[in-house]
């Protein structure tokens, strides 16, 4: 059951509770890590992210534990193969994009050494810490995920729009959006914040 000092959106949904209280907003820096954010955020499009966090297992067993070299590498027969694979959201467009990204993923990682690397510049290396007090207050997008999203498309990325960058920020602890009166906002959790984002 979800906690009373805990944003509301997990619902009383178990595992939606589980990933509100153990993985959003907190900062990942794994790289195959955040490429599984980056494609389940692609596959969100359009759909809620209960929905495609109950089939988050199913995904990844079909798209191999989201290793994106094996990923970029998939033939024909296979897109075919997960077009009938009722595990994940079979939409051709996104599986396509799937490939596109994981060749595109590549590509950055060995520029940059780590994806890691290469995504966090978007917020200078750090999570953006908001207060936000209700839910309607947290924005869809930002000047940060604007920029992410025009970086990443000219980068061959798909299914990169702002919205989905935002998401993926969230989700992989670039931004923290947590309520101020949840127990995972960094100011009652203990997180110890730079003192200019600490309260007066």
């Amino acid at each position: 059951m979800q906690l009373p000092n805990s944003c509301n959106w997990p619902g009383n949904d178990p595992l939606m509770i589980a990933y509100h209280d153990n993985e959003w907003g907190v900062p990942l820096h794994d790289d195959r890590k955040l490429f599984e954010f980056m494609i389940l955020d692609a596959f969100q499009a359009g759909l809620s992210w209960k929905t495609i966090l109950h089939r988050r297992e199913g995904f990844r067993e079909a798209f191999d534990n989201f290793d994106a070299a094996i990923i970029s590498a998939y033939t024909e027969e296979k897109i075919q193969q997960l077009m009938q694979d009722s595990q994940i959201i079979r939409n051709q467009l996104k599986i396509r994009s799937t490939v596109t990204n994981a060749l595109a993923f590549l590509k950055a990682q060995k520029e940059f050494k780590t994806f890691d690397e290469y995504i966090w510049q978007f917020t200078g290396g750090t999570t953006i810490y908001n207060n936000w007090t209700d839910l309607k207050q947290i924005p869809a997008k930002s000047a940060e995920s604007d920029a992410m999203s025009k970086d990443l498309i000219k980068r061959g990325f798909k299914f990169v729009g702002s919205t989905i960058c935002y998401a993926f920020m969230q989700a992989s602890g670039m931004v923290n959006d947590h309520l101020t009166y949840c127990n995972n906002h960094p100011f009652n959790a203990g997180v110890k914040l730079p003192d200019s984002l600490n309260p007066d």
